[in-house]
C-alpha cells in the first residue's frame, strides 16, 4: 500500500498479527504506531518489529491516515470519545475489529462523519492464514475501501458483506468456526485413544488432518460436497462414519449452532448502541 501512518489502538494478539502481516508485506515500521496500556507488550512490539509504541491513544494516533480499533467491545466507547476531537480534525479511516459493535456506535462516539469500516478476521489469521469479512458504511468511499483492503488482507483473505448483520453470520461461520473444527479434531483424537491408541499418535493424526484437509479444501476450486465425496468410497469406511454422523443429526447440531452463535452476535451488537 502506498506510504501512510497507521496508528492501532490495542497491540494484543490481533494488533500484533496486523503488524507484523503489514511489515511482511512492504509497510516500513516508521509508518506503523502501536498505542497499548501494557509496557511489556509495547516492549514486545519495538522490539520485534522496530514500530512506535506508547500508552497515550491522542499522542500517537494525532498524524494517523488510518487508525485500526483493536480493543476489547466493552472498552471502545471510552477510547473513542477521548479521541472525538482529534478524529473531527483529521478525519482518518477508522477500521474497527471489536466483535458486536455496530458502525453506528462508532459514528455516534466520534461525533464526526469518518468513513467507518467493520472487519471480523479470525483466529488463524494471527499466523497469516486468516479470513477477513468487511463491511463500510455507506459514506464511506472506494478509496478508504481500498485502504482497509490492504491493511486487513495482510493477514489472509478478504470477503466484502453488503449489510452490517451479515457480519454476525460472518463470526458465527469463520469468527467462531474455528473452535468448532478443533473441537471436532479434539474429539477425533478422543475417540482414537479409547479406541487403543497411543494419545501422541491421537492427537498428530488430528492435527494433521486437520491441517492437511484445509489446505487441501483451499487448493481446490472450493467445491466442499465434490471434495467430501472423492474421499468417501460406497461401502467403505468413510461412508459408514458419515452415515453415523447423519443419523445423530449433524446438519441440525451445526445449523443450531450457527444460529446460536449468530443470535448471540446481534445481542451483543444491540447491546453497544
Amino acid at each position: 500500500m502506498t506510504a501512510q501512518q497507521i496508528a492501532f489502538i490495542g497491540g494484543g494478539n490481533m494488533g500484533r498479527a496486523l503488524v507484523a502481516g503489514l511489515i511482511a508485506h512492504g509497510t516500513p515500521p516508521a509508518g506503523l504506531a502501536v498505542s497499548d496500556p501494557s509496557e511489556a507488550v509495547r516492549k514486545a512490539l519495538a522490539a520485534d518489529f522496530g514500530v512506535r509504541t506508547g500508552n497515550d491513544n491522542n499522542a500517537l494516533a494525532a498524524t494517523a491516515d488510518i487508525i485500526v480499533l483493536a480493543v476489547k467491545p466493552q472498552g471502545m466507547a471510552g477510547v473513542i470519545t477521548a479521541l472525538a476531537p482529534m478524529l473531527a480534525q483529521r478525519r482518518p479511516l477508522l477500521i474497527s475489529i471489536a466483535a458486536g459493535v455496530r458502525t453506528a456506535a462508532l459514528a455516534s462516539w466520534s461525533g464526526a462523519r469518518l468513513p467507518i469500516v467493520r472487519a471480523m478476521p479470525n483466529r488463524p489469521a494471527l499466523v497469516g492464514a486468516g479470513i477477513t469479512g468487511l463491511f463500510a458504511t455507506p459514506d464511506t468511499p472506494p478509496e478508504a475501501r481500498k485502504r482497509a483492503e490492504a491493511v486487513m488482507g495482510a493477514v489472509g483473505e478478504l470477503v466484502w458483506v453488503q449489510t452490517e448483520d451479515d457480519l454476525d453470520v460472518v463470526t458465527a461461520v469463520s469468527g467462531s468456526g474455528p473452535a468448532y473444527f478443533f473441537l471436532l479434531a479434539e474429539q477425533l483424537a478422543h475417540s482414537a485413544v479409547r479406541r487403543g491408541l497411543d494419545p501422541h499418535v491421537a492427537r498428530r493424526l488430528a492435527v494433521a488432518t486437520l491441517s492437511g484437509a484445509g489446505r487441501l479444501a483451499a487448493d481446490s476450486d472450493g467445491d466442499l460436497a465434490r471434495l467430501r465425496a472423492e474421499v468417501t468410497s460406497k461401502g467403505g469406511t468413510t461412508e459408514a462414519a458419515l452415515n453415523a454422523f447423519s443419523a445423530a443429526g449433524f446438519d441440525g447440531i451445526v445449523a443450531a449452532a450457527v444460529d446460536a452463535a449468530v443470535l448471540r452476535g446481534r445481542e451483543l451488537s444491540e447491546s453497544s448502541t
